[in-house]
């Protein structure tokens, strides 16, 4: 029986305890420096950590909220908006927050109207260096969540608090991999992913991105065919020359209307039904602004459509008029609609593909990155063979290889259609054998040996190409690698 080759995390942890070894041989351990250890330590253990970045205004804290389903994470703004917030499972609501030079104070759970109200107290943002908030939540098991303030704010300061956590300008960025929002092209939105592309460029950044169209219920006015607007604008940035070598592939998503799906009320059905039910002239009339709709005289109490506006906005309400229109006919259709339109499964579905699936690999690149940082900190003869072994696994380790490759396809000259096939056998699409190759679930090892070997043959084929760049070259070669990894698990 073959030894196990150990795994990429197995590498890591190794790597780690030499370190520790290796500094305190050459008495360069402090206090300190073994709790960076630590923690990078059980980084390899904790769920995988994922950044929501954006310019201000973007929607960061309502796609949050939707993904996790519930109102946890502040949208209004106050002094917690201003701060970085990180979101973790717990066996129970609690919300701790660090400041002033590490003093730790935890914070009372206070919930209005079912949203969780974070509330600082007499500490002013920029006294803050964390603010934690454990709840109970199955994607929180999976994900901690980091809010981050938009960038682009008028306060410099708020801008800068981001700017440090993504792309700091000593050590590593924490997060694992990080979902970019923003609601059109805009010049803040080019320099933030430029800033973000170039930081994962030095080794210090996550490889892991997904850019997200938000608030895309508002693309076309608010109709029930915003959405498919949406996916039109997003398929227009796939070739817009202003991203050229960044991030362009980005998801159409509502976060408004899938968390309004989840948490949509009987009450607020019955509102919005009765407002469907009225002629078009008379309802569009109603809709002309907040004010008008709660004061005009409608068959629905005022004080309901007043909760309404609070919790939908009017682009909301109008979405969910016409979906109503459509055919959800109770609360439960009503409520499966506005998620399946919000486009929020379709995120899900990429965050498995690109993160879930890829989590032990994206949290041993990190730890890798952040190990990194500490050796070269505390340069000695002693730890100079770790830093080597570290470069050498960050370089050679093929899952990385994977992961850079498909960081950089989006700026890859070639067909739109030879790119897409790259994503899908480098795994961009899902990590196993039968997704990255096309084939049914069910496929026999046989027949999926026999198209691994058809799909190197054509991968080389393509390699043989003259001229070719070396940016495609690698990834011609990184799909090469992928499909004899396939062969070699189903042999």
């Amino acid at each position: 029986m073959s030894p196990q080759v150990p795994s990429t995390v197995d590498l890591a942890r190794m790597l780690i305890r030499d370190t520790r070894s290796e500094l305190k041989a050459s008495s360069q351990i402090s206090a300190a420096v073994d709790a960076e250890l630590a923690v990078c330590q059980r980084r390899l253990d904790e769920p995988l950590r994922v950044a929501l970045a954006g310019t201000l205004k973007s929607g960061k804290s309502t796609l949050l909220n939707a993904l996790v389903g519930e109102e946890i994470a502040p949208t209004d703004a106050t002094e917690c908006t201003r701060v970085v917030t990180w979101f973790s499972g717990s066996a129970g609501p609690r919300i701790e927050l660090t400041h002033d030079g590490g003093r730790r104070t935890s914070l009372p759970v206070l919930r209005t109207d079912g949203r969780l109200r974070l509330d600082l107290g007499a500490v002013t943002a920029d006294r803050v260096e964390r603010l934690e908030v454990g709840w109970p939540s199955s994607l929180l098991d999976q994900y901690t969540l980091v809010d981050t303030p938009g960038t682009s704010s008028n306060s410099h300061d708020v801008s800068a608090r981001t700017l440090a956590f993504l792309t700091p300008d000593q050590g590593t960025c924490e997060a694992d991999a990080i979902v970019y929002l923003m609601r059109s092209l805009h010049s803040a939105d080019v320099a933030l992913l430029r800033k973000l592309h170039e930081h994962a460029g030095t080794g210090r950044g996550p490889l892991g991105i997904v850019g997200v169209l938000s608030r895309a219920d508002e693309t076309d006015g608010g109709h029930a065919t915003s959405l498919d607007a949406a996916r039109g604008v997003s398929a227009q940035l796939r070739t817009a020359p202003e991203l050229n070598g960044l991030h362009r592939d980005f998801l159409a998503v509502s976060g408004l209307l899938a968390l309004r799906g989840q948490t949509l009320r009987q009450q607020e059905f019955s509102t919005l039904d009765q407002l469907a039910a009225l002629p078009d002239d008379v309802l569009e009339a109603a809709l002309v602004s907040p004010g008008r709709f709660v004061t005009i005289d409608l068959p629905a109490p005022a004080a309901h459509r007043e909760q309404l506006v609070t919790a939908f906005g009017m682009v909301g309400i109008r979405v969910a008029i016409s979906l109503i229109r459509c055919g959800a006919r109770d609360a439960p259709a009503l409520a499966a609609e506005l998620v399946r339109h919000s486009g929020l499964n379709d995120l899900h579905r990429t965050l498995h593909a690109r993160f879930g699936s890829r989590n032990r690999q994206l949290k041993a690149h990190s730890a890798l990155r952040t190990l990194r940082g500490i050796l070269l900190r505390h340069r000695s003869p002693n730890s100079a063979r770790v830093l080597r072994s570290v470069d050498r696994l960050l370089a050679d380790t093929h899952p990385f290889t994977e992961l850079r490759v498909l960081a950089g396809l989006v700026a890859l000259p070639a067909p739109e259609r030879t790119r897409n096939a790259l994503s899908q056998v480098l795994g961009g699409c899902g990590t196993s054998a039968t997704t990255r190759l096309g084939l049914p679930p069910d496929t026999t090892p046989a027949h999926t040996r026999a198209a691994a070997l058809h799909a190197i043959g054509y991968w080389r084929h393509q390699l043989s190409e003259p001229l070719l760049d070396q940016p495609t070259t690698q990834s011609y070669r990184a799909a090469i690698r992928s499909c004899e990894a396939i062969m070699a698990c189903a042999s």
